[in-house]
């Protein structure tokens, strides 16, 4: 029993259900770059969890004094887990994050890995309470696609595959942007104008995710309607009375599969973190502004599902979605926050 509950205690101090959120990040960038399921991209997925690990944990021992204040019911403060223990639990779990990138990518795995660590360091050491510390971590998340981007492709492609990931790094960075926007305020509430801001941005967010699909869409049906004339159709009689002039193949139509996961995913994203924005735009109490920034955690999963399928991953991107809720119930049990 005691061991199952010091289990228990190291999995709150790194959020464990929050690292859920990792592996869409490489796999949107995958996606973007074309090849998403391949044994260098289930490195880098590892590897991104384990750093986001260490930096959880790494938070909780930088924050000990803070936390003893205003969250005294974490495993550091409370005494759960010694401070040193939180220290080691980051460097070891940052020495299993380089390790598993180098293992499975070599040097392109480190290319990512290397600075994704570097970053997570100097935010939690330094960086988390100046004016650049939200935009470390929108970094940090940029990053994670784009070192997914670079595990698909191969090496003489990769500038090519950078290029390709930077929309989806793009729009994952600018949600972690608004969602540490709103975690300054998670114990005493925040002024209505922030939520009000971070609710716009998500629903540009969720624009522009869809964008690309409902243009292609409407593309398609545009070609569909269009005539496909016959060679010498003028110099022949048409072979029935009501045969009209052919039109384009169905092939042609669009992917409707892909379509669907896109809405599908863009909703969840809406219906979770824009509901908890919502809330805490009705009432902006530090309750509601921390269960908005747990939503977010975890909505970046169906915004990274909408990401992967509109570049042509229906199949993996609803996976991502499948887990969305089951990661929101396990987070019930234990903050991701």
């Amino acid at each position: 029993m005691k061991e199952r509950r010091r289990l228990w205690d190291l999995a709150l101090l790194v959020r464990a259900p929050a690292a859920l959120s990792v592996p869409g990040d490489v796999l949107a960038g995958a996606a973007a770059a074309g090849d998403p399921l391949n044994f260098r991209v289930f490195g880098a997925m590892s590897s991104s969890m384990c750093l986001y690990w260490a930096g959880m944990a790494l938070n909780d021992y930088a924050d000990a004094t803070i936390d003893a204040v205003e969250r005294p019911e974490r495993p550091v403060p409370s005494g759960r887990v010694p401070r040193r223990t939180a220290l080691a639990v980051a460097g070891g779990l940052t020495a299993a994050g380089l390790g598993l990138a180098a293992a499975t990518g070599g040097r392109r795995g480190l290319l990512g890995a290397g600075p994704l660590a570097g970053l997570i360091w100097a935010y939690d050491l330094g960086l988390k309470n100046t004016p650049a510390g939200a935009a470390t971590m929108a970094g940090a998340r940029i990053l994670d696609v784009l070192t997914g981007a670079l595990a698909a492709s191969p090496a003489q492609r990769a500038g090519t595959a950078l290029r390709k990931g930077a929309g989806p790094a793009a729009l994952v960075g600018a949600h972690t942007y608004t969602l540490m926007a709103l975690s300054r305020h998670e114990i005493h509430g925040a002024p209505a104008r922030l939520p009000a801001r971070t609710l716009a941005a998500s629903a540009a967010l969720a624009v522009a995710a869809a964008a690309p699909t409902v243009r292609e869409a409407a593309r398609e049906i545009r070609r569909s309607a269009r005539p496909v004339p016959q060679r010498g159709a003028a110099l022949r009689r048409p072979a029935l009375p009501l045969q009209g002039v052919p039109v384009s193949a169905p092939a042609l139509a669009p992917d409707t599969g892909t379509a669907l996961v896109t809405a599908g995913a863009v909703l969840g994203y809406l219906g979770t973190y824009g509901t908890a924005q919502l809330r805490a735009l009705r009432k902006p109490s530090g309750e509601n502004v921390r269960r908005a920034v747990g939503a977010g955690i975890l909505a970046l999963m169906p915004l990274q599902a909408a990401l992967t399928a509109r570049a042509g991953a229906p199949a993996a991107a609803a996976v991502l979605g499948v887990g969305h809720p089951l990661a929101r119930r396990f987070a019930r049990r234990m903050s991701p926050t």
